[in-house]
């Protein structure tokens, strides 16, 4: 019994990330696909950025925003995409404390930071359509700046005490995760301590990051939808929801995936466990794959300086 009880309290160096247990046999398949979104994602953010650091016509704030965008869609991509794809090739499963807390803090904190990203990009066109006039002085480089030092400080700050908690719970033995990424929740059930505060601090921050983003983005586009549908000017209508509709779609894409996710979870009962770690995974593939090929297909300016751009490779 002694021995039994010495083994049990054993601290743990390492976790075993388990992809799909009930279907590993997809896992050869499944990387194909997920191969080509990665790239896809990676290509298009790449190719975007580029594009907005060299042409000096989109050297506007509504382009930088969507620059910090795209480089919180690589950074994401990369912390998780990489890690997954060595699992399905070369059954690389483990990965250490200190990488498993790293990526669960930067899972939790650019997840929110893209929101937050969104939220000023509505600001933005909130500007643009309601007060024209004053756009140019409302809408600076310098306020780029302070939005990207506000979008970055406010989630990292209170992302941070996810991972922190995390990590200060004694983890006794068993150290196989039941997915292909550390989500806290994945990682936490693991401890042998209570661990209801962690999951209550999760769930308020998160949801409280979100839902003030989710409101002043609805709050926005209530009032450019007032203001557009006053215009009365032949065309007027359609151009000003033209310069909102990317934006929009973007949000679309965001806010779907991370629906169906939120709802999948909260019927975890009455699914197969594998299907919410699949929309996890792709939660962190297909919104950063469109969301340059949506602003490249439907902005003029982009699209022409990608243009300019091929042409002189």
């Amino acid at each position: 019994m002694a021995s039994s009880s010495n083994h049990s309290t054993v601290p743990i160096s390492e976790f075993l990330l388990i992809c799909f247990p009930n279907f590993q046999s997809w896992q050869h398949w499944l990387s194909l696909p997920l191969s080509f979104l990665f790239l896809l994602a990676m290509g298009a953010n790449t190719t975007l950025l580029i594009t907005i650091w060299l042409e000096a016509a989109l050297h506007q704030p509504m382009y930088y925003l969507l620059s910090l965008l795209s480089l919180l869609d690589i950074v994401l991509c990369l912390t998780v995409i990489p890690k997954v794809l060595a699992i399905f090739w070369f059954d690389v499963r483990s990965i250490s404390f200190s990488a498993c807390f790293l990526q669960m803090f930067i899972m939790n904190s650019f997840l929110t930071m893209e929101s937050c990203t969104f939220m000023v990009m509505a600001y933005d066109r909130y500007v643009a359509i309601c007060h024209p006039l004053r756009y140019p002085s409302i809408i600076t480089e310098q306020f780029v700046v302070r939005a990207a030092i506000f979008v970055i400080s406010r989630n990292a700050l209170i992302s941070l005490p996810v991972p922190i908690l995390s990590s200060r719970l004694k983890y006794c033995a068993e150290n196989i995760i039941n997915n292909c990424i550390c989500t806290n929740l994945s990682v936490s059930k693991l401890s042998c301590e209570d661990i209801t505060f962690n999951r209550l601090y999760q769930f308020v921050a998160g949801w409280t990051l979100l839902g003030s983003d989710l409101i002043l983005i609805v709050l926005s586009y209530s009032f450019i939808l007032k203001v557009v549908l006053r215009i009365k000017a032949e065309g007027a209508v359609a151009k000003a929801l033209n310069t909102c509709g990317s934006h929009f779609i973007l949000i679309l894409f965001f806010s779907t995936v991370l629906l169906v996710l939120v709802i999948t979870n909260l019927a975890r009962k009455r699914i197969p466990p594998d299907i919410p770690i699949l929309l996890n995974i792709l939660h962190h593939l297909i919104p950063p794959a469109l969301n340059p090929i949506v602003y490249g297909v439907r902005t003029k300016e982009i699209k022409q300086g990608i243009q300019n751009l091929l042409k002189k490779l």
